[in-house]
């Protein structure tokens, strides 16, 4: 089947950068739409930023300006730069993929990686 597999968070200091990656392994499938979202605890999952596959990117307001969404289709992996970050973008963030199967389209999630910002 398919497998995503989120990496590159940690703890850094607020004014920080951190590059997550999200890598999509498997075979016969084609990716449609990749996101991040990221779920702090006691609040809703919020979409930080999404992207087509022909690289359209959408980034949520409480971000904008501060991080990046850009995915590389040979690696089938997709990256959240995010720069200028704030102790209230700690969260874990999800990768979550819309991927094709034949006739097929089904929505598919990452572990997830813990976000920490912190002095």
């Amino acid at each position: 089947q398919v497998e995503l597999v989120e990496s590159g968070g940690g703890l850094v200091q607020p004014g920080g950068s951190l590059r997550l990656s999200c890598a999509v392994s498997g075979s016969s499938f084609s990716i449609l739409a990749m996101d991040w979202y990221r779920q702090a605890p006691g609040k809703q999952r919020e979409l930080v930023a999404s992207i087509t596959s022909g690289g359209r990117t959408n980034i949520a307001d409480s971000v904008k300006g501060r991080f990046t969404i850009s995915r590389d289709n040979a690696k089938d992996t997709v990256y959240l730069q995010m720069n200028s970050l704030k102790p209230e973008d700690t969260a874990v963030y999800l990768c979550n993929a819309a991927i094709k199967f034949g006739i097929n389209i089904g929505s598919y999630w990452g572990q997830g990686t813990q976000v920490t910002v912190s002095s």
